[in-house]
C-alpha cells in the first residue's frame, strides 16, 4: 500500500503545493483542515481517493491524533498572519505545533516537517516572530528529529503580499507602505514545497533550514518591481513607524468595537515585524542544501499579476497596437 502523509493546513497557500507534489510522488495525502468544504479543491491533485481533506482542530489532542494515526510522515503548515478569536499566535504557532509534534512522536511516525518562518526568534519585536520561535522549540522538544523550514516572504499565484499591493495600486496615485527599507528575500512557493517534499521523502537531514530566493530587495524595491509588472506609475509613500503604530492602534480599536467584522489594513504586530529584516542568515542551510535552484521573482510575477494591469490580459495587445502604422 502507498505511504501516507498527513499535512496539517494542507489546503493553505504552501500546503496545497506540498499536497500536489506528494500526490505526484504516489503517496496518499491526508489534508487536515478546519473547513473540509473549502478544501475540496485538493482532491483532483491525485487519482480518486488519493488526496482527501479531513477535519482537524489543532487545539484538540483527540482531533490531532485521529488525523495522525497511520501516517508515515507528518507536515505542519498551519500558521497565522493575524489573530482571530481562539486562533491566537500562541494557540496556533506554539501550542498547536507542539501538540502535533508530541502526538506525532507518540504514534511513532517516522518523520516530521514543520514550516516556520525567517524571523522566528524569542526576542523578536513581533508576537508573530516570538511564537514562531516558541513553536520551533516545542516541535524539537516533542520530535527532536524534525526538519524545520524557515521561508522568507513567500510569493506565488495565491500570495497575500504581491496580490494585495497590486490590487491597492489600482486606486489612486499613491501606494502607502510601512517599513520601506526593510529587506526581504522572497522565495517561490513551489520551491518551499519542493524542499518540504524532499524532507518528507527522507532526503534531508534533521535541522533548521532558511529558505530565500536568489535576490534580496527592500520593501520599496519590491513595490517598484510589482508596479513595473502591472504597468502602473504610483508614488510609493513610506509611512513612518510612529505614525503606523498610531494607525494600527486605531484600526485595532475599530476591529474590537465591530467584534472583528471590520479589519484594518495593518496591525500593531505587523508594524513591529517590519522593523527587522527578513533575509536568510549568513551560513544558514538553504535551498541549495536540497539541490534546489531558487526561482526569481521576474520568472513568476508576470504570470499572475497581469490581471492588475490597466487593461488586464489585453494590455500587451494594446501596447502592440500603438506601434502599428496606419
Amino acid at each position: 500500500m502507498s505511504k501516507l502523509v498527513t499535512i496539517f493546513g494542507g489546503s493553505g497557500f504552501v500546503g496545497r503545493y506540498i499536497a500536489r507534489r506528494m500526490a505526484l510522488e504516489g503517496w496518499r495525502v491526508r489534508v487536515a483542515v478546519r473547513s473540509v468544504n473549502e478544501a475540496m479543491f485538493v482532491r483532483p491533485y491525485g487519482v480518486v481517493g488519493q488526496v482527501e481533506p479531513i477535519f482537524c482542530n489543532i487545539r484538540d489532542d483527540a482531533s490531532v491524533a485521529a488525523v495522525t494515526e497511520g501516517a508515515d510522515v507528518v507536515v505542519n503548515c498551519v500558521g497565522l498572519l493575524d489573530e482571530a478569536g481562539k486562533n491566537t499566535f500562541d494557540a496556533v504557532h506554539a501550542d498547536g505545533a507542539g501538540r502535533i509534534a508530541r502526538i506525532t512522536s507518540d504514534l511513532n511516525v517516522a518523520r516530521m516537517v514543520h514550516i516556520s518562518a525567517i524571523g522566528a526568534d524569542e526576542k523578536a519585536p513581533s508576537a508573530y516572530g516570538r511564537t514562531k520561535a516558541a513553536g520551533e522549540a516545542a516541535v524539537l522538544a516533542g520530535f527532536p528529529g524534525a526538519v524545520i523550514l524557515r521561508p522568507s516572504i513567500i510569493f506565488g499565484p495565491e500570495d497575500t503580499f504581491f496580490n494585495r499591493f497590486a490590487s491597492m495600486s489600482r486606486f489612486g496615485p499613491v501606494l502607502p507602505i510601512v517599513g520601506a527599507n526593510a529587506r526581504f528575500q522572497p522565495v517561490y512557493v513551489d520551491d518551499v514545497a519542493a524542499a518540504a517534499t524532499k524532507a518528507v521523502l527522507g532526503e534531508a537531514e534533521a535541522g533548521v533550514y532558511e529558505l530565500g530566493g536568489p535576490d534580496v530587495h527592500s520593501f520599496r524595491s519590491l513595490m517598484q518591481k510589482m508596479l513595473g509588472v502591472v504597468r502602473r506609475r504610483r508614488l510609493i509613500l513610506n509611512i513612518p513607524f510612529w505614525i503606523a503604530r498610531i494607525m494600527a492602534w486605531g484600526f485595532g480599536v475599530g476591529r474590537a468595537l465591530s467584534f472583528g467584522l471590520v479589519k484594518g489594513p495593518v496591525t500593531k504586530d505587523q508594524v513591529a515585524s517590519l522593523t527587522v529584516d527578513n533575509v536568510v542568515s549568513e551560513g544558514a542551510k538553504g535551498l541549495d542544501a536540497f539541490g534546489i535552484q531558487a526561482t526569481s521573482l521576474d520568472a513568476v510575477l508576470p504570470d499572475y499579476l497581469w490581471r492588475f494591469r490597466p487593461s488586464g490580459q489585453y494590455d500587451a495587445i494594446k501596447e502592440s497596437a500603438k506601434n502599428l502604422k496606419a
